[in-house]
């Protein structure tokens, strides 16, 4: 299927900004540290040591880096009108790849709760197939 490169990022910031809720809800509810999710994801890109701050911007930028990718990925895989089930089933391949294969080089990230990271993905995915078969049902040039 021809990817619409708007309607991807379009899908992948949105879905960026809402899945991060079943993290927040569960840290918030076990009087968590909350921003220790975006501060794990900076290690990917600074150092283990580097400030908290440091991370957490690090973490934020690449986190908005790695949504749109996936979001590119899954506009192209998913279905011509994905559903709840579809982007559910993406949401958990790419959790088994970012955090199964993936994390196991960063050791901040592999410290995290997994099942709250899991629902997280699965939230991902399902944001993504739900925009992107909601811009692909709009009449007119954002149609792809």
């Amino acid at each position: 299927m021809k990817i619409d490169l708007g309607n991807a990022l379009v899908a992948g910031a949105i879905a960026g900004v809402l899945s991060g809720a079943p993290s927040t809800v569960l840290t918030l509810w076990a009087r968590g540290d909350v921003l220790a999710s975006s501060a794990a994801a900076g290690t990917i890109v600074v150092r283990d040591d580097a400030s908290r701050p440091v991370q957490v911007a690090a973490g934020a930028a690449i986190h908005g880096a790695i949504s749109l990718g996936w979001a590119l990925a899954l506009a192209g895989a998913l279905p011509r009108r994905p559903g709840v089930l579809a982007g559910a089933a993406a949401g958990l391949g790419i959790a088994a790849l970012d955090l199964g294969l993936l994390a196991r080089r960063f050791p901040a990230i592999r410290a995290l709760a997994p099942v709250p990271q899991v629902l997280d993905h699965v939230a991902y995915g399902v944001t993504v197939a739900l925009v992107v078969r909601w811009l692909r049902s709009r009449p007119g040039p954002g149609r792809a």
